[in-house]
């Protein structure tokens, strides 16, 4: 009577469905990749402007977004706005499509004594996702070089409501500004 009553509410029930919610959230998490320069002192860094010749490849709306999250990203880093900066920001983007990595997997199996034979395979389901790909830049003022960069891929939508864009690339950049500074090693 005890265990009938618990397996009847036990919370670890709903355990696939949350697993299944968390596999499909971190399948569009944006990934990141760092490179800079392991001779610099980032700690010098501490204001900065966007690039003057900035070219970002995106419609002018989300360009707008962009240079909105980035003053405010780059202030929780603990950098201010100034006409006479450490670093210049630049930033860009592109866009690429991925087969869909959504299959419905199909397997065929058998055997006998001690031996077994198996064949699976996936079909794909779905279409190509579109995906974005934003690269940060951080470029020392005083020599115009590059000293750090982030390169940020995303499944994007680019049908979706501006609110979710606002999201989307807040969620990448946020994902690019992780990595600074740079833990060297």
């Amino acid at each position: 009577m005890i265990f009938a009553n618990f397996s009847k509410n036990h919370p670890m029930k709903h355990l696939k469905y949350i697993l299944l919610l968390f596999i499909i959230a971190s399948c569009n998490a944006p990934r990141a990749s760092y490179d800079y320069d392991p001779e610099i002192s980032f700690s010098q860094f501490q204001t900065y402007k966007i690039y003057p010749d900035l070219v970002s490849k995106m419609n002018q709306l989300d360009e707008q977004r962009v240079l909105s999250i980035l003053d405010d990203e780059m202030s929780k880093k603990g950098f201010t706005v100034s006409e006479n900066p450490n670093i210049y920001v630049n930033f860009y983007s592109s866009e690429f499509q991925t087969d869909s990595r959504n299959t419905i997997g199909v397997g065929v199996g058998g055997g006998g004594g001690n031996m077994g034979v198996g064949v699976s395979g996936g079909i794909p389901i779905g279409g190509p996702q579109t995906n974005m790909r934003l690269t940060l830049d951080f470029i020392n003022v005083e020599n115009d070089a590059l000293v750090w960069q982030a390169v940020v891929d995303s499944q994007f939508n680019y049908n979706s409501s501006p609110e979710v864009r606002e999201s989307q690339l807040r969620k990448m950049i946020q994902e690019a500004l992780n990595g600074y500074p740079p833990e060297k090693k």
